[in-house]
C-alpha cells in the first residue's frame, strides 16, 4: 500500500495566490493517478478550485493542460504571471476569502460544517482549528 501523498498546504502562494501550489499539486497527483479519493468531489469544478479559476479568468481544461505541458513550478508561475490579467485586489480578496473560509462566527452555516468535518475527523476538541484552511492543515498532518 502506497502512502497518501497531500498537496501543499491551502496557505503557500505563488505569483501572488495563495491555494495555487496546492491546486497545481492537485493537478499533477491527478495526471498521476495518485489524487486521494477524498479531494475527488471538488476537483476542479468545485470548492477553492473552482473559485480560483473563476478569478484567474481560466476554464479547467486550460490551467489542467498548463500544468501538464511544464515540469517545474516556475514554469507554471511564470505562465500565471503571464497570462493571468488579475490585479492585486482580485488576488487579496482571493486570498483572505480563502484563508479565512469558515472563520466568520456570523455564519452560522459554514461554521456548523466546520465543526461537523472536525467532530468527524476526531478533532471536535481542537480550539485551533477555526477555518476550513485550518482543518486542511490538521487533517493532512501540518497543524
Amino acid at each position: 500500500m502506497t502512502a497518501t501523498v497531500y498537496p501543499r498546504s491551502p496557505r503557500e502562494r505563488m505569483a501572488g495566490w495563495a491555494y495555487l501550489p496546492r491546486f497545481i499539486d492537485k493537478i499533477r497527483l491527478s495526471e498521476a493517478g495518485q489524487l486521494h479519493e477524498d479531494y475527488q468531489p471538488n476537483y476542479l469544478h468545485k470548492g477553492f478550485d473552482a473559485k480560483w479559476l473563476e478569478k484567474a479568468g481560466l476554464e479547467a481544461d486550460e490551467f489542467v493542460a498548463v500544468v501538464k505541458a511544464t515540469a517545474t513550478d516556475g514554469q507554471v508561475c511564470d505562465w500565471v504571471r503571464e497570462n493571468v490579467e488579475a490585479d492585486e485586489s482580485t488576488k487579496e480578496l482571493f486570498n483572505d476569502a480563502v484563508l479565512n473560509y469558515g472563520a466568520d462566527e456570523t455564519n452560522t452555516e459554514l461554521r456548523e460544517r466546520l465543526a461537523m468535518r472536525k467532530a468527524d475527523a476526531g478533532m471536535g476538541d481542537r480550539d485551533d482549528i477555526q477555518c476550513f484552511v485550518d482543518f486542511i492543515d490538521a487533517d493532512e498532518g501540518r497543524l
